[in-house]
C-alpha cells in the first residue's frame, strides 16, 4: 500500500522508512531506522528525483506509480549513485522505457559499473550551472562534489525556491510519519541525529562542504529535499546552513569537554570520574563516553560539537587498546581539526598509550596540547590526582577565557 505526501501542488514526496537495518552502510547503528527520500515533480514533463535503497523497492515502486498516477515518466534526475539511492535505477530504467536520465558524467560510468545497462540515447549529462525547462519549472544543476561521493549534483527549482540537496542537510532516523520540518518534536535529538550524520557521512570533506554552501548563498531558498531526514522550512534552513557551516569549518558548536575513554578494570575510568566531576564543579560542560561501549559514530560526533577532548586509555600488548585505537582511526580519517587534547594514560609496566594517543593527534591540523598530562601506573594515587585537578584548572581557565582551539 503507498504512502505518498504532497509538498505542494505538484510536487509530491514518494519515500520510504525502514527498522530491519541495524546498521547503515552495514557500520553505523541506526536504533531509531532510516529514511531513504524520493521525489516526484507532475509538471508538464514528469520528473523522479532519486530512486532508494532495495530494502524499500515494494513501496518505492507503489508510491511512484501512486503519484504518477498513470502519466508518463519523463525524467529521472540521479542525483547521487550511492546504492541507498541509486540500487532501483536499473529497475525503473526498465518499468519506464522513455524516461531520460539527467546525471553528471561521472554518474553515468558509475551507473555503468553497478549495472548491466544499455542507456544510449536516454541520457542528458548535465554540468555546473547547467538547467532543463519541464514546463513551468526550471531546474538548474549545480555540482557537489565531495559531498560526499565525486559525482554528486544538487537541484535547484526557483520557481518553488526548492533545492533538492542529494545527502547534504540529512539525518539519521526514520521519519514515521513526520515530514517536515515543523512537525519535528524534540529539535535536539534530531540535531543530534543530523550532526553525527554529518560528521560521519560527510565530515571529512569540509573544504567541499564550503564549496557547494557558496554556491546554496546565491539562492533564494524557502525548502530544502534531502535524500535522508526531514523537508527543511522555514528558520530551520538557516539553522542548518548556520551548522554545516561551522561543521564544515571544524568549529566547535560550544566550549566544552568531551572525555573519551577506554578502561579494562576500571582504574582508568575512575581517573576519568575525577577529572569529570572536577570540570563540572568549575562549571565546565563535560560528556564522558566509554569508546568499550559506544560505537564511534556517536564519540566522532561528539568531538565535533566541543572544543577540548581528553583522552584516557590503558596500554595493551604494548599498544593501545583496541577499542581507542579504532576511536582515533575515525578521529583522524575525518579530518577532526582546531581543538584542544588531553592525554590520561595507563599502564603497569611500560605505558605507552599516552605517546600513540599523542603521534594520533599529531595528525590531525591546527591542534593543541593541554599543558598538564596524566600517566597512571596500575591504580591512581594521589599524586595523580592532584594532575587530574590541575588539568581541570587548566581547561576551566581556558573555557572561562573564551578560549576553543
Amino acid at each position: 500500500m503507498q504512502c505518498i505526501r504532497k509538498l505542494s501542488d505538484d510536487l509530491i514526496w514518494i519515500g520510504a522508512s525502514e527498522h530491519r537495518a541495524a546498521r547503515f552502510e552495514n557500520h553505523y547503528p541506526v536504533p531509531e531506522g532510516m529514511s531513504y527520500n524520493s521525489y516526484v515533480l507532475l509538471d508538464e514533463k514528469t520528473v523522479l528525483f532519486d530512486t532508494a535503497d532495495s530494502a524499500v523497492s515494494e513501496i518505492f515502486f507503489e508510491n511512484l506509480a501512486e503519484a504518477l498516477a498513470g502519466r508518463a515518466l519523463d525524467y529521472v534526475i540521479v542525483s547521487h549513485m550511492e546504492p541507498d539511492h541509486a540500487a532501483l535505477l536499473f529497475e525503473v530504467a526498465n518499468r519506464y522505457p522513455g524516461a531520460t536520465f539527467i546525471l553528471s558524467a561521472m554518474a553515468l560510468n558509475m551507473m555503468k559499473q553497478f549495472f548491466p545497462i544499455d542507456l544510449a540515447g536516454r541520457t542528458l549529462l548535465v554540468k555546473d550551472g547547467d538547467s532543463v525547462s519541464t514546463g513551468k519549472h526550471t531546474l538548474q544543476f549545480f555540482t557537489a562534489q565531495m559531498v560526499h561521493w565525486p559525482e554528486v549534483i544538487v537541484t535547484y527549482d526557483a520557481a518553488s525556491q526548492t533545492l533538492f540537496s542529494a545527502d547534504a542537510f540529512g539525518s539519521f532516523g526514520a521519519l514515521d510519519g513526520r515530514l517536515l520540518s515543523s512537525e519535528v518534536a524534540g529539535w535536539g535529538h534530531y540535531w543530534a541525529e543530523a550532526r553525527r550524520y554529518y560528521t560521519n557521512i560527510v565530515g571529512k570533506y569540509g573544504p567541499q562542504v564550503q564549496a557547494l554552501l557558496k554556491k546554496a548563498a546565491t539562492l533564494t531558498i524557502a525548502q530544502i529535499c534531502p535524500l535522508h531526514g526531514v523537508v527543511s522550512r522555514g528558520d530551520t534552513i538557516a539553522r542548518f546552513v548556520e551548522k554545516y557551516d561551522a561543521w564544515s569549518r571544524y568549529a566547535p558548536e560550544e566550549n566544552g569537554v568531551l572525555i573519551a575513554y577506554a578502561s579494562v578494570y576500571g582504574h582508568t575510568e575512575a581517573a576519568v570520574q575525577i577529572l569529570a566531576a572536577a570540570l563540572h564543579e568549575r562549571g565546565v560542560p563535560v560528556t564522558v563516553m566509554d569508546a568499550a561501549s559506544l560505537h564511534p559514530s556517536y564519540i566522532l560526533s561528539e568531538a565535533f560539537r566541543v572544543s577540548h577532548i581528553v583522552l584516557a586509555a590503558t596500554t595493551y600488548n604494548n599498544g593501545l587498546f583496541p577499542v581507542m585505537e579504532t576511536l582515533m582511526h575515525e578521529i583522524v580519517a575525518h579530518n577532526l581539526q582546531n581543538r584542544t587534547f588531553g592525554i590520561i594514560e595507563n599502564g603497569s609496566w611500560a605505558p605507552v598509550a599516552g605517546k600513540i594517543l599523542r603521534e594520533n593527534v599529531q595528525k590531525i591540523a591546527n591542534t593543541r596540547f593541554l599543558e598538564h598530562g596524566v600517566t597512571i601506573k596500575s591504580a591512581l594515587k594521589e599524586a595523580q590526582k592532584e594532575q587530574l585537578t590541575a588539568m581541570a584548572e587548566e581547561i576551566a581557565a581556558a573555557i572561562a577565557a573564551g578560549a576553543s582551539a
